[in-house]
């Protein structure tokens, strides 16, 4: 089985997004350098965080999220982003009404049942999690191998918590990778176990 990420960009303070959802600069660095990321040439990074972020992002098999991040999304059209495979949501809600069956969209009710069933999906891929509440609770739970954080240099003061809300303690070991792009430092750390 592939490791099991837990990932965001992240504000220096530890913050997701702001009390609106809104993530203000944090996706800031996607577009101020003259690399494409992708085919869609709309993401332009620098060559530094090309060769990080395009290698890591060639690596996910799976992404999952939670309902509010689904929601706020409206599901991404019932397209994966970034062209995942497959996106697996925690939600005690059924699928939305008028939802397509056939897009690759799994719903569960746990982080354990999100966590084993993107696995099976991914196979040797890696697992991606978003940082916040379901990030948070997958850590808590042990799940997690790895996280990677992209520190964007902004402090918003309050909002939406990288970790969630996450109540106990969590050694990490020393980052492995530390890398400076534009307006952005991309970091890795291995959970200890």
């Amino acid at each position: 089985m592939g490791k099991v990420v837990m990932y965001s960009s992240v504000s220096v303070d530890g913050f997701v997004a702001d009390e609106n959802d809104q993530p203000g600069p944090l996706f800031d660095w996607l577009s101020n350098g003259d690399v494409p990321l992708d085919e869609s040439g709309e993401m332009k990074v620098s060559q530094t965080s090309y060769d990080y972020t395009r290698a890591y992002w060639d690596q996910i098999g799976v992404t999952i999220v939670g309902r509010h991040v689904f929601d706020l999304t409206d599901g991404w059209g019932g397209k994966p982003p970034g062209g995942i495979d497959h996106v697996v949501v925690v939600s005690h809600r059924p699928m939305p009404e008028g939802w397509d069956p056939e897009a690759p969209f799994h719903f569960v009710d746990s982080v354990e049942a999100a966590v084993a069933k993107a696995q099976e999906l991914a196979g040797d891929r890696m697992v991606e999690v978003a940082a916040g509440d379901v990030g948070g609770q997958v850590l808590a739970a042990g799940l997690i191998d790895e996280v990677r954080m992209d520190v964007v240099p902004v402090v918003f003061g309050s909002g939406k918590r990288y970790f969630g809300s996450v109540h106990a303690q969590h050694l990490l070991e020393d980052p492995d990778v530390v890398i400076q792009g534009n307006r952005v430092l991309h970091l890795r750390y291995r959970v200890r176990r």
